[in-house]
């Protein structure tokens, strides 16, 4: 099964959760993210309870400094 992930298209396993693609794809450790799935912000406290299903766009944002 597929979603896309920042507009690539990544495998996942039915039932994952956005907690384990994050781990997956190296983001679990990173400060300042932000992430919307199908275009809809989906708050921290339930990235952990959050099922991802087949075709879903997720998009992942991380803040950097700057000046």
């Amino acid at each position: 099964m597929l979603i896309s992930v920042n507009n690539q298209p990544v495998p996942f396993t039915p039932g994952t959760s956005l907690s384990s693609l994050l781990l997956e794809l190296q983001f679990a450790e990173k400060k300042g993210i932000a992430i919307a799935v199908n275009q809809q912000i989906v708050p921290k406290s339930t990235w952990s309870t959050y099922p991802l299903q087949e075709n879903d766009k997720v998009t992942i944002i991380q803040a950097t400094q700057g000046g």
